[in-house]
């Protein structure tokens, strides 16, 4: 028995289940769709360091998680959102991340793509006193790193350019010069406010349909230089859409964490792949619903999704940038990681009740191999702030 926050004041009792999924690594090659877990980074809980401090990262940690996404079948997007990129973990530490990740991907076998953007241009007083071509002079430094490390490339959405750019032409002309140079087909990054609000008016318009038409302009013009394109909108219909409006054999990856179950299975006009972070806690059970899609069996596929999405939107509710403490909380609880610290002092993000509805959620779905861990580890957090068991 474990005691829950209820509300100001208020504690209520949850007994957590006995025994979790039975979800072994291994099992066949995921067949019928493309997935990447994006993946947290585990921070150096020894390290002194403060919020505004370059990210102190724990790589032996960080690394054994995604041997542990690989051991499942899962592809990993590295140093991607999730990674708290832009929100603690700055260029110097992505590029180490990339390197690292891309050396073991290699030596485990594991698939691999990795965040390519332009955050080595900081924020000033005055914004981003930049001109388009330092914005695309930083995306081709940065794509020359993850090319290097031998990884696929996804091409972020960039703060610097939503501020720089002047309108959709400017977007033509970064996306397709670096398109024109990518030495292998890459996956185009859609990443919605929701997530970053400094990406407001992305492609150049904040009115979606005119910010689509420029998406799928770019696409047209280089389809052999675009694997897929990622979306993180939040929207099943539009996504939908979109991936109906793409050229033969460009893929769409699902970056929507509150429709992922439908969006996936698919309909008669065609399915989603999957790029998402709310696989980095659902990893294995994601795989293992694959491979029932893998048989054609799309009940069976989304029983066992399903039942996920409220965990997700639980985690991803607004503000949702801040769903990368959920994540990494449960990644401490279900023992891949000692502690629950993040790297910028996020895991002050969200609340305590917050805290303890993910827990319940993810418990109820059986997703930690030790319940009986986790019961202490929550037992312990919770008494840090107070409430006594």
């Amino acid at each position: 028995m474990i005691r829950l926050p209820a509300g100001p004041g208020e504690v209520r009792d949850y007994t957590p289940r006995a025994e979790p999924l039975a979800l072994a690594p291994g099992g066949a090659p995921l067949a019928s769709r493309v997935v990447f877990s994006a993946a947290h980074v585990v921070a150096d809980p020894y390290a002194d360091v403060t919020p505004d401090s370059p990210a102190a990262v724990d790589w032996d940690a960080t690394l054994a998680f995604r041997r542990h996404l690989w051991s499942h079948g899962l592809g990993v997007a590295e140093a991607m959102d999730t990674a708290q990129r832009g929100m603690g973990l700055d260029w110097a530490g992505a590029s180490e991340l990339i390197r690292r990740s891309a050396a073991e991907a290699r030596a485990v076998g594991g698939r691999i793509a990795c965040g390519v953007g332009t955050d080595q241009l900081a924020v000033t007083e005055i914004g981003y006193p930049y001109s388009l071509d330092e914005v695309r002079a930083a995306y081709e430094e940065q794509l020359a790193v993850c090319e290097e490390s031998g990884a696929q490339a996804i091409l972020m959405a960039s703060r610097a350019l939503t501020a720089v750019a002047k309108g959709p032409e400017d977007y033509l002309e970064v996306y397709g010069h670096l398109l024109r140079q990518a030495a292998e087909p890459v996956i185009l990054h859609w990443l919605g406010p929701m997530f970053d609000p400094a990406l407001e008016g992305y492609w150049g318009s904040t009115d979606l349909d005119v910010a689509t038409h420029t998406f799928l302009d770019v696409i047209a013009s280089h389809p052999d230089k675009v694997d897929g394109i990622k979306v993180s909108l939040l929207d099943a219909r539009r996504e939908i859409a979109l991936r109906r409006l793409l050229p033969d054999g460009v893929r769409c990856y699902t970056g929507d964490d509150f429709h992922y179950p439908e969006l996936i299975a698919g309909d008669d006009g065609g399915f989603s792949h999957a790029l998402l972070g709310i696989f980095d806690p659902l990893g294995p059970l994601a795989a293992e619903a694959v491979r029932r899609l893998d048989t054609g069996d799309v009940t069976a596929f989304r029983a066992l999704l399903d039942p996920t999405v409220e965990l997700s939107r639980h985690l991803f509710r607004t503000p949702t940038r801040y769903y990368k403490t959920g994540v990494v909380l449960l990644a401490w609880l279900a023992g891949h990681q000692s502690h629950f610290t993040m790297v910028g002092g996020a895991q002050s993000a969200r609340s305590l009740p917050h805290l303890a509805r993910a827990y319940e959620l993810a418990d109820g779905l059986g997703l930690f191999p030790d319940p009986a861990r986790a019961e202490s580890r929550m037992k312990h957090l919770l008494a840090v702030h107070g409430v006594s068991q």
